[in-house]
């Protein structure tokens, strides 16, 4: 189960938190619902993985925001998962164009990343007596990436349940909303303070460019993340 429909809790919270808009958006939503929120990075050999380097920036900006938050944030961890980055052939683990498969999945789609991620999650969670986890999946606006479905994200939580023998919760608040909603969602939360750090810091650009600025952040403006979060931000648009 997923259960965002799940009244506010005063437990803990594991956050999957790549340093990207999504993740960074999922991380200031758990801190207004639990009373200690920990976070959760990959490094698995991704093409962008500028992104870790931008998760320090993000927690020391959101605490910033605000006092509760800043008292409700806990311990950061990341993971090395060097396999997933060495069986992948995909143009987010190598130096390739980015393109269409023949299985109609572009070829930025990682085999089993989300169910990695998940289980590692909820190993760690085990650990830390933590049930919540956290996760920015969407289904609405998404490449079609199987991992990404809320039917996957239901099966994890049954199996990661039944495995571990915990009633773990996996929330994925950006689920049924697409990026638009996303930048309104983050807004409705921190305010425009928080809007501007995700700008700022975060990171989408699946080739790793941050040279370059745009209104909705750094990244090459090409790619299909780039020009899902440049869409969304046009259909948002903050006011004066």
């Amino acid at each position: 189960m997923t259960a965002d429909d799940k009244p506010p809790l005063s437990d803990s919270a594991l956050v999957l938190f790549s340093g990207g808009q999504d993740s960074t958006t999922c991380l200031a939503w758990a801190l207004t619902r639990f009373s200690r929120v920990e976070t959760l990075g990959f490094d698995y050999g991704q093409r962008h993985r500028v992104e870790l380097e931008r998760r320090a920036a993000l927690r020391e900006g959101i605490a910033r925001i605000s006092p509760a938050w800043r008292e409700r944030l806990g311990e950061d961890h990341t993971i090395s998962i060097e396999a997933l980055g060495a069986i992948s052939d995909t143009a987010l683990t190598r130096e390739a164009e980015i393109a269409m498969n023949v299985d109609g999945l572009p070829n930025t789609f990682v085999p089993g990343r989300n169910l990695l991620f998940l289980t590692f999650a909820a190993a760690l969670a085990y650990r830390r007596s933590i049930l919540d986890l956290v996760g920015g999946m969407c289904e609405t606006d998404y490449s079609g990436y199987p991992d990404c479905r809320d039917g996957t994200i239901r099966a994890m939580a049954q199996a990661l349940s039944l495995g571990m023998d915990r009633a773990f919760v996996i929330h994925t608040p950006l689920m049924w909303i697409d990026k638009a909603a996303t930048w309104r969602l983050a807004q409705e939360l921190g305010g425009d303070a928080l809007v501007q750090l995700i700008v700022e810091e975060s990171h989408t650009c699946y080739l790793g460019e941050r040279g370059r600025p745009f209104d909705w952040g750094y990244g090459c403006g090409e790619c299909p993340a780039c020009q899902l979060r440049a869409a969304g931000w046009e259909r948002f648009i903050p006011p004066d």
